[in-house]
């Protein structure tokens, strides 16, 4: 069996192999969601619910047709926040350094890692990748003590509540977007501490494993020598909490005469900041989303369809993406052929992917919209257009329509979630097998463009 995997290996492409792994993980999440263990006693769990909730927690999505809090058991609960932390650090990533510890990892396997985690090179990558594995469950253990021991107060005994806070935990870190509350974090919209914390820990998880590592080894180095980030960090860092404090300025001023009208001013900022987070692949809802005036809810379909960063636990086109194709816009409209940002100018390159990722994306969620509009008949263009951003941006916030969709429907969410997950350009190259170097060019012509 194994050789038969690895013939079949051998002949794909980085990509192709990905998208073969993440379907193999999604078959084994599914089978184990099945299983009498892993489910509570009299539940029901239908199979094209099973594969929908197994590929939300393989790509840390959240969307679910089913209350996962009545679904699982108490080790069902465990056996899913293992499926979610493959999903959040990747399922290549993780799966090697798990089941090739302590061995030599080889230039296969390193090639596959740097194509999951959008790496430029492969120098380094097994470090990096041990690196943010003992990072995230070093901050998954402090959360679980954290959040349990606060939980105490509000669950009657210590065993759920830090059942409860190790879940909170690992959902929160990985931005799964799941909760065993069966309200989401609703119990917990006038608690500061509580969301506080989540929204850390989405910023953990979304910021982007590479921006870590250079915080930590600038933290390593301060006042020993001098220390510069990159230019990726650095781009990715300032619009990621640009976006943040736009959304919750914008979010406050959409609702403060709407939803937040009764709320005080202090509310009003924690849970517009809040969103403004959580739409970023958080997924978590401190209230029923449908309250929210539509402006809201289509400036929350933008962020999601924006999504975290690269190389994080989270999807969409991604904020580098975002960045670096505003800063075209502003360059080339004020007569500049180059991006100067930093003290560095943006390879060529690197902006027309940003581009292709943002037009394919658009194409395919305008798709997506079109399809459920037909099929779902009964929901508004405003819910399809939210949970089909939701589900590329691999958000699992939802307007309370993902129960209600037909099978082909789910089939529409459950692609949506896949490809927003293992990126753009892996799905793009998983079509095309591996690339050709052509020996030849024909001449070039202009053509009018505009």
């Amino acid at each position: 069996m194994n050789s038969k995997i690895e013939d079949l290996t051998k002949r794909l492409s980085a990509a192709q192999i990905i998208v073969f792994y993440y379907l193999v993980a999604v078959m084994v999440s599914t089978i184990l969601l099945l299983l009498p263990i892993t489910q509570k006693q009299n539940a029901e769990l239908a199979f094209i619910d099973g594969v929908f909730i197994s590929i939300s927690a393989v790509t840390v999505t959240g969307l679910s047709t089913a209350d996962v809090s009545q679904l699982l058991s108490v080790p069902g609960t465990f056996i899913f926040t293992i499926i979610l932390q493959f999903g959040g650090i990747g399922i290549v990533a993780f799966g090697t350094i798990l089941w090739l510890s302590g061995k030599k990892i080889g230039l296969r396997a390193r090639i596959l890692m740097t194509t999951e985690q959008n790496s430029p090179t492969f120098s380094g990558i097994v470090r990096f990748i041990r690196m943010i594995f003992f990072f995230f469950v070093m901050i998954e253990l402090l959360g679980a003590v954290v959040f349990g021991t606060y939980f105490l107060k509000y669950f009657p005994t210590w065993q759920e509540a830090y059942l409860q806070g190790f879940f909170a935990s690992v959902s929160a870190t990985t931005n799964a977007g799941f909760d065993i509350t069966g309200k989401s974090l609703i119990p917990f919209a006038d608690d500061y501490f509580v969301l506080t914390l989540n929204i850390v820990l989405f910023i953990i998880g979304s910021l982007g494993f590479p921006v870590l590592m250079e915080v930590g080894q600038w933290l390593r180095h301060k006042g020993k020598m001098p220390f510069r980030f990159s230019l990726f960090t650095k781009i990715t860092t300032v619009t990621f909490f640009i976006l943040i404090v736009i959304g919750a300025i914008f979010i406050y001023l959409f609702e403060y005469s709407h939803l937040y009208s009764e709320k005080t001013w202090h509310q009003s900022f924690v849970h517009s900041l809040f969103y403004s987070t959580s739409s970023r692949t958080g997924g978590m809802a401190i209230s029923d989303t449908n309250q929210y005036s539509v402006p809201t809810l289509l400036l929350l379909s933008i962020f999601m369809f924006i999504g975290a960063s690269p190389s994080s636990a989270g999807g969409g086109i991604r904020t580098t993406t975002f960045a670096v194709m505003l800063l075209t816009i502003y360059n080339y409209a004020k007569g500049n052929r180059t991006i100067k940002i930093f003290k560095r100018e943006i390879d060529e390159e690197d902006i027309i992917k940003s581009f292709i990722v943002f037009t394919t994306g658009m194409i395919l969620c305008s798709v997506a919209v079109i399809i459920l509009t037909r099929i779902e008949s009964a929901f508004s263009l405003m819910e399809i257009l939210f949970e089909v951003s939701s589900a590329f941006g691999t958000v699992g916030l939802s307007l309370g329509i993902t129960p209600e969709l037909s099978t082909a429907g789910k089939v529409v969410i459950m692609i949506l979630m896949f490809i927003g997950k293992i990126g753009m350009f892996t799905f793009l190259f998983s079509m095309g097998g591996n690339p050709v170097k052509h020996a030849y060019h024909y001449p070039k012509e202009r053509i009018i463009i505009g």
